[in-house]
C-alpha cells in the first residue's frame, strides 16, 4: 500500500532546525535589569526575615533581606526600593509597607544593612507605624527601616520594587512612601520585581 506523502514533510528539518534556535536564543541572558536575593529560595522567603526569626524591634521584625541589582542601566546614579504586601490589603484594607529605601548607590546589600546604613542610603517610615496598630504601632523614626514580614492569616507574597534612577533624590530619614515616588517622577532609568512569599505559621 503506497502512503500518501505528506505536502509538508519536507518543512519538518526546516521547522525543526528553526526551533532549536529559538531554544538556543531563549536560553541566553535577558538584557536588562534584574534583582535576585540570597534570601529568597524557588520563590519562598526565608524565615529569618520575618515573624518567625530571633531579630525584633518592639515586636517588629527587623533584619533585612540582601539584595543584589545586574544590569543597571549605566546612567543610573541611585537605587531605591519601595517593599510591600498587597495581599495585607483584604486584612488592613490598604497595601502594608515593609521597607523604603533611596539614594542607594552600591548594587548589593548585604543582609541586614537597614540597621546599618551608614549613611549609604536613606530609609522612608514603614506601616509598623500605621495608628491602626493602635499602643503597639512604632513612632516614625523607630519604622523607618526595614520592618519585616508578619501575615496574620495565612502565607502572603511581598513585592520588592526596585527601582533605578538618573540621579539622587532629596530626602532625608523618615520620609514618606508618597515623597518618594513623587520625586522619583522623571527620574526612573529601569524597574525591577522581585517576589517571595512568607508563611503565617511553621
Amino acid at each position: 500500500m503506497m502512503i500518501p506523502m505528506n505536502p509538508f514533510a519536507f518543512l519538518l528539518p526546516a521547522l525543526c532546525f528553526f526551533g532549536m534556535l529559538g531554544s538556543m536564543a531563549s536560553s541566553q541572558p535577558i538584557d536588562g535589569m534584574t534583582v535576585t536575593s540570597q534570601g529568597i529560595k524557588n520563590g519562598v522567603i526565608d524565615l529569618k526575615y520575618g515573624k518567625h526569626g530571633t531579630h525584633f524591634l518592639k515586636g517588629m521584625p527587623d533584619y533585612s533581606l540582601p539584595i543584589e541589582i545586574h544590569n543597571a542601566p549605566k546612567e543610573t546614579q541611585s537605587f531605591a526600593i519601595f517593599f510591600e504586601d498587597r495581599d495585607a490589603i483584604p486584612v488592613a484594607r490598604f497595601s502594608w509597607i515593609h521597607w523604603v529605601a533611596a539614594n542607594l548607590t552600591a548594587s548589593e546589600l548585604e543582609e541586614n544593612a537597614s540597621a546599618k546604613p551608614a549613611g549609604r542610603f536613606v530609609q522612608g517610615v514603614n506601616s509598623w507605624a500605621s495608628p491602626l496598630l493602635g499602643s503597639a504601632k512604632l513612632t516614625d523614626a523607630e519604622a523607618s527601616r526595614y520592618g519585616g514580614m508578619a501575615p496574620p492569616d495565612k502565607a502572603h507574597v511581598y513585592e520588592m520594587h526596585v527601582y533605578a534612577l538618573d540621579a539622587k533624590l532629596n530626602l532625608k530619614d523618615g520620609f514618606f512612601a508618597n515623597e518618594l515616588f513623587k520625586a522619583m517622577k522623571g527620574h526612573v532609568l529601569a524597574e525591577f520585581t522581585l517576589a517571595g512569599s512568607y508563611p503565617a505559621s511553621l
